[in-house]
């Protein structure tokens, strides 16, 4: 029996709910492996459960990060984190909110450092909130939904290797490939014209 095998489901389903939430706000994101997370966590919680939870800790974190951006946005785009940031990323992010609209939420989630900035971008553009959510709930399900179903897949895979330990190998490899590729698929779907 493995550690996470020995955890109460509940207890891992919030726990894998906390990290999405913390994945999701600015500079705490960054130091968050949220993907591994999810992919090491499917095995142990039942799939539809476990992206219940990616999908609750998403939208979560998203919220607050667009309710700092809204009510918080120019204080913190004139304060320390703003320079860390940068001017330049800060345009990046109004513009691909303000010319990429809902559709850059859908795929906001692929793309590492942007996820967190586009939701306070969106914020303090005044973008409405309904239309935030529901556009972030796309994204945060087939951002999920990708992993869970990597991690799923994964643990079948390990399942006919002769060796069960293989599981985490088989799945951050599956992850890392496919990860790759979501995040160069996103990229391009994400560029805005200058």
């Amino acid at each position: 029996m493995t550690f996470l095998e020995a955890v109460p489901g509940p207890l891992l389903g919030l726990a894998l709910g906390l990290v999405m939430l913390l994945d999701a706000i600015p500079l705490i994101g960054i130091l968050v492996p949220a993907d591994v997370a999810i992919l090491t966590t499917s095995g142990s919680v039942d799939p539809f459960t476990s992206l219940g939870w990616v999908v609750a800790g998403c939208l979560a974190g998203w919220s607050i990060t667009f309710f700092a951006g809204r009510y918080l946005g120019e204080r913190l785009r004139r304060g320390r984190f703003g320079a860390w940031v940068g001017a330049e990323r800060w345009a990046t992010a109004d513009r691909v909110v303000r010319e990429g609209g809902s559709r850059i939420l859908v795929t906001a989630p692929f793309l590492p450092f942007v996820n967190t900035l586009v939701p306070l971008a969106a914020g303090g553009l005044r973008m409405p909130y309904g239309r935030f959510l529901r556009t972030a709930a796309i994204g945060s399900v087939l951002w999920g939904g990708l992993y869970v179903g990597l991690g799923t897949l994964a643990e079948q895979v390990a399942g006919v290797l002769p060796t069960g330990n293989l599981t985490m190998v088989v799945t951050v490899a599956l992850g890392l490939t496919f990860g790759w590729i979501a995040l160069l698929g996103t990229r391009k779907l994400a560029t805005v014209r200058s």
